[in-house]
């Protein structure tokens, strides 16, 4: 029953502080609540929610997932995230999703133990149709009928998975008729924004319940934004009923722009009053969806970043790190980094622009959290010049600087026996309290540099300093040493 050796992804659950405000969304959740209880044969064993970015999709999706996590009816949380692509979730939900069951239900995991003993191979299969089919749709069929409790698969973000390919197999499987094969106490609520291949692969399917956040009755999306907001920054001077009120009016259905909104008025900025930010937030905002969002960004941008060249440079530059960085890292991390950059216009803290970031990216309080864009439309503002302008971030340099620096760390981190084992004689399962030796003795940024250094150089062109380093690592012990981190890691 021992299931180590099954592929699964890591930090994709439930996140409750993502969860809605209390006393919001209440008739969209009652709605999804009832179809979770709808257990009749004919039943739609899917919920697809979908709406454009900043209406409140993955808010639903923790909501959701909580309220069954209460109930005891939570059978996985599964998220994707834009900056977390490199890891390949959509070739490890359905395994993830069947580790998950297997955890909970004594049964399912028996039924699944059965699959591996016949074929161990599957327990790190990258083909997500014989991940369906073997490891969740077989052992569920087997133990259904004593499955009494309702089964609730919350999957959040479909649409960050990566370009279309990615999850073309996903929407397969749960667009084809072989889902309508899953208990009739089964229940997956997928979120996505409507991309065309998603639309395409889930809208008509009788199995799956389409609802956009787009028809939601305007009133019912202002009240609950006005609530947002009235809890946000009703309490500052010069903020009163009717302000809250206008800010709901103008964020269009969008919660991100109000959740903006409110970071913009309460910023601290010399010689301005609330009133005033509040006066120069109603003014910019003018548009819908994307335009909205793009207008609040820029608003933020030019509150706390100086219109002296050198400071949108390094605006730029941190920036550059911070969304083509594959796996996200905390400040130290970054620093870390960035002290091997080659080129010395880059050699600063990477604080001095983050520290006035807070309203757009997690992780600059608190250096211990990764740094990473809060919402994925500010990701996509950045990278658009059309949409940027002046704050627009592209690749540049920032391949060639990410591999130096990984080298470059990667030579000075690494040694025999890193997590001083007392022993080298035991599997790593075997090693006591071996996951906080881990976290000890590799730091975030080696971790990183061992786990990246390869994709990228991949993404660069032939350089003789790379060709250099390069030499160094695979002509060394270092290259042993490498394969010791990644083994402890758990990657090899």
């Amino acid at each position: 029953l021992n299931l180590d050796g099954m592929t699964s992804a890591a930090d994709v659950g439930l996140e409750m502080p993502k969860k809605c405000l209390d006393g919001t969304r209440m008739e969209i959740l009652q709605e999804i609540v009832d179809w979770i209880h709808d257990t009749g044969v004919n039943s739609p064993r899917i919920f697809w929610l979908h709406g454009q970015a900043g209406k409140g999709k993955s808010a639903i999706a923790h909501t959701i997932a909580l309220w069954s996590k209460n109930v005891g009816e939570l059978g996985s949380c599964f998220c994707f995230a834009r900056d977390r692509q490199s890891e390949h979730r959509e070739e490890k939900m359905f395994t993830t999703i069947a580790r998950d069951l297997a955890d909970q239900d004594p049964a399912f995991r028996r039924a699944l133990s059965r699959v591996f003993a016949n074929n161990r191979s599957l327990m790190a299969t990258p083909d997500i149709i014989q991940q369906w089919e073997k490891l969740l749709l077989g052992p569920i069929s087997q133990v259904a009928s004593g499955i009494t409790r309702r089964i609730v698969v919350v999957v959040d973000a479909l649409d960050e998975s990566g370009l279309e390919p990615s999850r073309s197999h996903i929407l397969s499987v749960l667009g084809s008729r072989q889902a309508t094969k899953l208990p009739s106490n089964f229940r997956l609520l997928m979120t996505s924004r409507p991309l065309r291949d998603i639309r395409d692969g889930l809208s008509g399917a009788r199995h799956v319940k389409s609802m956009s956040l787009d028809d939601v009755p305007v009133a019912f999306t202002e009240r609950d934004i006005r609530l947002f907001v009235s809890l946000k920054i009703g309490d500052l001077e010069g903020i009163g009923e009717n302000e809250v009120s206008q800010i709901a009016q103008k964020a269009d259905g969008l919660f991100e722009w109000a959740r903006l909104a409110c970071e913009f008025i309460g910023l601290n900025a010399t010689g301005e009053m609330v009133k005033e930010r509040f006066n120069s937030c109603v003014g910019r905002a003018s548009g819908e969806g994307n335009v909205l969002l793009d207008n609040m960004y820029r608003a933020i941008l030019q509150s706390v970043v100086s219109t002296r060249p050198t400071a949108v440079m390094r605006f730029r530059s941190v920036m550059r790190q911070v969304l083509y960085t594959l796996e996200p890292l905390p400040v130290g991390g970054l620093n870390a980094m960035r002290r091997h950059f080659s080129h010395k216009h880059n050699d600063f803290n990477v604080a001095i622009v983050l520290h006035f970031m807070g309203p757009l990216l997690s992780g600059v309080t608190d250096h211990i959290v990764a740094v990473r864009p809060l919402h994925v439309s500010f990701y996509e503002f950045l990278t658009n010049p059309s949409r940027s302008g002046k704050y627009f971030v592209d690749e540049l340099d920032i391949q060639v600087e990410l591999a130096t620096a990984a080298f470059l760390v990667l030579h000075g981190g690494l040694c025999f026996n890193i997590c001083r084992l007392e022993s080298s004689y035991l599997l790593n399962s075997e090693v006591p309290h071996l996951a906080e030796r881990v976290k000890a003795k590799i730091s975030p940024h080696l971790s990183y540099s061992c786990c990246f250094w390869a994709k990228h150089l991949q993404a660069t062109k032939f350089d003789a300093v790379l060709a250099g380093h390069v030499k160094d690592l695979v002509g060394s012990e270092k290259m042993l040493f490498w394969f010791e981190a990644m083994s402890l890691l758990g990657i090899l």
